[in-house]
């Protein structure tokens, strides 16, 4: 029998592993909304910081801190003059051979080429260029030499095709045949491309006979442009970040290496198809290099490339740009450089983003990120639950008035039926009750019931009073200001979340006010923003709030003012606004006149005041007065839990 062995799964995300709650996500993006910020930048900042509940996976901004590190990282790996460094240190070594072999000859041609030997210039790139006719008479130069050559030839075409460098660990006449022809070929199957006419089946073909050069192992001809093109752009930033002079003297060896290799034109023809696939790549931008290890050209590039990798992928990670979505994140890029848990980590989040829309709690409409119905009516839901939270289990109660009619809801109960109740009996307690009190049998024998008056109940029923709920929010600039508007809209929000799920025969309706009155829907309220306008227009808010009532006048009015400024503005017989501050007489009288008006509706008008201004309190203590209503004071954290309390208190008592 074979065995099974069973460890920790470490290929990617725990397959089985609950999927999370994007509702959770929703709630904390919740807060960042009704504080004013918008649905987009909600979910970054959620995006960023990491999802709640799930410790394990990282955010943006820890991943983004991982590359950052990378890139210092690699910065302080080495300089990019190594291979300039290398090429001096081989040409001084040939020559020192070569005089080292001249010095005891005492003839005129040892001292010619002495005199020779003396004349090389300086730059390592013309001393190349003139030894190379040089007859050595050291063989140890002339092998040193040769070393030099091969080193140039592997570094330049290392620095343009990765993996290069050990294929030419051994140069021999064929294989440098061989990288003519590859390179032949691979613009030949560029320039078809070009034309249309390139297919699948040459690329294979082409990979088939030279893949040993492209260790990335590309599938098609796109992949193998990105690779090449990425690579001759970090070969270009190189150049870019070195001083001028060692550019021009490195520029003039590689161009030196390539006319000897027979390349020369090859790969100046590869160069330009690239850049012309590619221009979107940094091809010219300098890169700063602070190690103090010279890098080779080959590696040098190969940080350069991976430097450019990590600058694209922070690009991206930020998301600071207009439409940015995590889909833009190169996950090829995030695996070279963090590795597999940071791909993991990344669809999580990209999961969670998708999840949002898919779900109906977020739509893009006009290429904006929007809260639809369904989210609002969670946030509405999370933001009673937190009131409730925080109310003391004695404070909490209904406010269901029990009563005898037959319209109404079973409660589950029963009780005795009394002269003139109208709900229906309950058969089986009724029956029970017959048979408990005793029967006997029929004439026939058979088993029978009797019923007496006393043995039927009837089932309990409770009516709901039904209630016209008016809650008047302040939209003016100084909620912002205090802090306390997005208390106020989690208030709203709240005390509609209550009344739909508790009393959904009420009618509720939120009024926003500024400089004028609106009504608002629960999908406006979510992102509504503070108005930063002059006015505190009581006055138009509350003749709103009087047409709400009077559309329904067999309900028990509930008028709710949250405010933290006395009235300052009001409507006038044109339709516009008055502002006036300090208030003027005419402002205070028009909207006292509408609260003596909800006074002889009998709707008691409750006002939870967020600011402490004598002006305000002389106003609402005159409110008060004249209407018969309540004045609160709460911290702006605790205004959802006393407009709750007060709401069902109020329909409680009714």
């Amino acid at each position: 029998m074979s065995g099974y062995r069973y460890g920790e799964y470490h290929d990617g995300p725990d397959p089985l592993a609950p999927p999370y709650d994007v509702r959770a996500a929703l709630d904390e993006m919740g807060d960042a909304i009704l504080s004013g910020s918008t649905p987009l930048d909600s979910l970054r900042d959620l995006l960023r910081r990491g999802l709640p509940g799930a410790p394990d996976r990282r955010g943006l901004d820890e991943l983004l801190r991982e590359v950052r590190e990378r890139r210092r990282e690699l910065r302080e790996r080495g300089s990019l003059d190594g291979t300039l460094e290398r090429a001096r240190a081989l040409l001084d070594k040939a020559i020192g051979q070569e005089r080292a072999e001249l010095f005891p000859d005492p003839s005129d041609e040892a001292r010619m080429r002495e005199a020779e030997l003396d004349a090389v210039p300086s730059d390592t790139a013309s001393a190349v260029q003139q030894l190379n006719s040089y007859e050595w008479r050291s063989a140890a130069a002339r092998e040193t030499f040769e070393e030099l050559r091969d080193l140039l030839r592997r570094e330049v075409l290392d620095s343009r095709f990765r993996g290069m460098r050990e294929a030419l660990a051994n140069p021999d006449p064929e294989m440098m045949e061989r990288v003519r022809q590859m390179m032949s070929d691979l613009n030949d199957m560029l320039d078809r491309d070009a034309r249309g006419q390139h297919t699948q089946d040459d690329f294979d073909q082409f990979m088939q006979k030279y893949g040993d050069f492209f260790p990335e192992n590309p599938r098609n001809l796109e992949e193998l442009v990105d690779i090449l093109a990425r690579r001759a752009a970090a070969a270009q930033r190189m150049l870019a970040s070195m001083t001028p002079e060692q550019r021009e003297e490195l520029q003039a060896l590689i161009d030196q290496t390539l006319r000897q290799a027979g390349l020369g034109e090859q790969m100046s023809r590869l160069g330009e198809a690239l850049y012309a696939r590619r221009p979107d790549l940094a091809w010219d931008t300098p890169e700063r290099m602070d190690g103090e290890q010279s890098l080779g050209m080959g590696d040098a590039v190969s940080v350069l490339e991976e430097l450019a990798d990590l600058n694209q992928l922070e690009e991206a990670l930020r998301q600071d740009y207009p439409g940015a979505r995590l889909d833009d994140v190169d996950e090829a890029a995030i695996r070279r450089a963090l590795g597999r848990s940071a791909v993991d980590d990344l669809e999580t989040l990209k999961q969670i983003e998708r999840e949002l829309e898919q779900q109906g709690y977020l739509r893009r409409q006009r290429g904006k990120l929007e809260l639809t119905p369904k989210a609002v009516r969670r946030l509405g839901e999370t933001a009673l639950r937190r009131v409730f939270d925080s109310l003391d289990a004695g404070r909490r109660g209904d406010h269901d008035q029990r009563d005898a009619g037959s319209a109404g809801e079973l409660t589950g109960s029963s009780r005795p039926w009394r002269f003139g109740d109208e709900q229906p009996i309950d058969v089986v307690r009724t029956l029970v009750n017959g048979v408990r009190r005793g029967s006997g049998p029929d004439a026939d024998g058979h088993g029978r019931v009797s019923l007496s008056v006393d043995d039927f109940e009837v089932a309990e029923t409770e009516r709901r009073t039904a209630a016209a709920v008016c809650l008047l929010v302040d939209l003016s600039y100084s909620m912002a200001l205090r802090g306390t508007w997005a208390p106020a809209k989690q208030t709203a929000l709240a005390l509609q979340a209550l009344v739909a799920s508790k009393f959904p025969g009420d009618a509720v309706q939120i009024i926003g006010f500024s400089n004028y009155a609106r009504v608002l829907q629960a999908e406006e309220l979510a992102g509504l923003e503070w108005d930063m306008v002059q006015g505190t227009n009581l006055h138009h808010a509350l003749l709103i709030a009087g047409r709400h009532l009077d559309r329904h006048p067999d309900f028990e009015p509930v008028v709710l003012v949250v405010t933290d400024g006395e009235p300052t503005a009001h409507l006038m017989r044109n339709g516009r606004y008055w502002f006036e501050w300090p208030p003027s007489r005419e402002t205070l009288e028009l909207t006292l006149a509408e609260v003596d008006k909800m006074t002889r509706r009998r709707a008691t008008l409750n006002v939870f005041m967020l600011a402490t201004d004598e002006r305000l309190k002389e106003f609402v203590d005159e409110v008060a007065r004249r209407n018969g209503g309540r004045v609160f004071s709460p911290s702006a954290d605790r205004l959802g839990e006393y407009v709750v309390s007060d709401f069902l208190r109020a329909r409680r008592s009714r």
